[in-house]
């Protein structure tokens, strides 16, 4: 089943080749062979036992006529950031949430699981989503230990959602779901090579995610291809009474994205270069010169001239807005949390991981929760004048002036560098990532391969005005099919750069 897509394994099951039942064993099997053994990957923290028996409910069905839709009877890997109200835990990767059980399903797990899916795993992560330090690694959990990179096991995955894009790319599932706040979904699908899409922000619902930000937070799809994007988009959107922000979504509730794909999808689209995110990696630099040649021949106009020239003005006031919403969304989501845990606040989080920190601060430590723990509350005029700042500067006097300026329909920048090596001791190094003016603006943002270094994967990412995640599909589609640069992820234990 390498690089099976949902057509394929749809078209496998209606054709009574393959039924999910076996198609999950498979799966399974697999995480067993190289995710805890074999290359260790460690994209896994923990599999579901029902979902053998929910695959033999959906092939009941299937055998009685009823099929739910794209997604019914697909194995599907969640964050284990994402409530599901099963028989596996939902920690952020920590020791603190360690036996945490959900009441009640995340909208996501539900919407999944409405549509047919099967919520396989729970996927390794950067612990509480990379918000923990200053000096932490990419892929580091307390509970699932260091993931890898699905090419080079020694390398980084990247961004906090490692786990979901390491285990799709490595094939031990069709498909998963990650989290973004900034580059936590993109960043990760890019270095794993595979397709990672982060909605606009009140898309999906966020309700049963452990949080950062409700202003930048949301879940989205990694998967092996741009159509299995869509097909998840899909079955996520719709309004959420868990989630105020979502009642925006409410005009998109039964979009089918699969509308979208168009193998033609770039001709007559104008595509503005991004160039201030050149010139600090060659490597990818060259491969973004190779992908405009290749837009341009797919019938794009590429325009020149199209840089974000206050990208670096809104960097800080996102930041401290993260700080002020993580404090007060994180007290929020453990009033969830069973009392005998321990956890109501920051404050008992920090001192949980000053009581245990052999197990929880081997490597780095919390400077980002407690800096978060000595913020005011969300009352705080300062937090206000930081949201409005970030907003203002990325939204209008950002992506959307730039586009209306050009004409544009999308901007694309290199998404990340190639991974780096894992150094548990000096900490992660920058991926150079071109997310952030999507992320704080809260606006989409998708990416894809567009070539490999040395056998390693690098993506481009294409982002937009809020709410266009069907034009940036049908143009990823246009250069997905006009290229296909994706290959199956080899697991190597490191690269031999000698024959590279």
């Amino acid at each position: 089943m390498e690089d099976a897509t949902f057509a394929g394994l749809l078209d496998d099951m209606s054709s009574g080749r393959r039924t999910s039942v076996e198609i999950t064993q498979l799966y399974l099997d697999r995480i067993s062979a190289v995710d805890g053994a074999g290359p260790r990957l460690r994209s896994i923290i923990e599999t579901n036992p029902e979902a053998l028996d929910i695959a033999r409910r959906l092939d009941e069905e299937r055998a009685a006529g009823t099929i739910r839709g794209p997604l019914h009877g697909i194995p599907i890997v969640v964050k284990d950031n994402i409530d599901t109200a099963d028989q596996m835990m939902t920690t952020a990767g920590s020791y603190a949430l360690e036996g945490h059980i959900a009441a009640l399903d995340s909208h996501v797990a539900s919407t999944l699981r409405a549509a047919g899916a099967i919520i396989l795993a729970k996927a390794n992560l950067s612990e509480w989503a990379n918000f923990r330090s200053t000096q932490s690694t990419s892929g580091w959990s307390g509970r699932g230990g260091q993931c890898g990179n699905a090419y080079a096991v020694d390398r980084n995955p990247c961004g906090s959602s490692a786990g979901s894009a390491a285990a799709t790319s490595a094939n031990l599932c069709a498909g998963s779901i990650g989290t973004e706040t900034n580059g936590s979904i993109v960043c990760p699908s890019s270095i794993n090579g595979v397709v990672g899409l982060k909605p606009t922000v009140g898309l999906v619902s966020r309700s049963g995610i452990i949080p950062i930000s409700h202003t930048q937070d949301t879940a989205g799809p990694i998967v092996r291809a741009v159509a299995d994007a869509a097909a998840m988009l899909t079955a996520l959107v719709g309004p959420d009474p868990r989630d105020a922000m979502s009642a925006a979504s409410a005009r998109f509730a039964g979009t089918d994205y699969a509308a979208f794909l168009d193998a033609d999808g770039l001709r007559g689209a104008r595509i503005g270069i991004e160039r201030s995110y050149f010139g600090q990696d060659r490597h990818r630099d060259d491969l973004m010169e190779r992908a405009i040649v290749d837009m341009a021949a797919a019938g794009a106009t590429i325009v020149e001239g199209t840089t974000l020239d206050n990208r670096g003005q809104y960097n800080a006031p996102a930041f401290q807005m993260m700080l002020y919403e993580f404090k007060a969304d994180l007290k929020e989501y453990f009033s969830t949390v069973s009392p005998d845990l321990g956890l109501r606040t920051l404050e008992d989080l920090i001192a949980f991981n000053e009581a245990n920190a052999d197990r929880e601060m081997p490597y780095f430590g919390q400077e980002l929760l407690i800096a978060a723990n000595e913020m005011g509350p969300l009352t705080d005029p300062a937090y206000a004048e930081v949201k409005e700042t970030a907003r203002r500067l990325s939204q209008e006097e950002g992506i959307d002036r730039l586009m209306e300026q050009h004409g544009l329909d999308a901007i694309v920048a290199p998404t990340t560098r190639a991974a780096w090596k894992t150094d548990l001791i000096n900490g992660g190094m920058s991926s150079l990532g071109a997310s952030s003016p999507a992320a704080i603006s809260g606006y989409p943002s998708i990416t894809l391969p567009m070539g490999y270094v040395r056998g390693l994967p690098i993506g481009m990412l294409f982002f937009g005005r809020a709410w266009s995640e069907g034009t940036l599909i049908r143009l990823a589609y246009g250069y997905e099919q006009a290229t296909h640069h994706r290959t199956p992820a080899r697991m190597l234990p490191t690269l031999d750069l000698r024959n590279a």
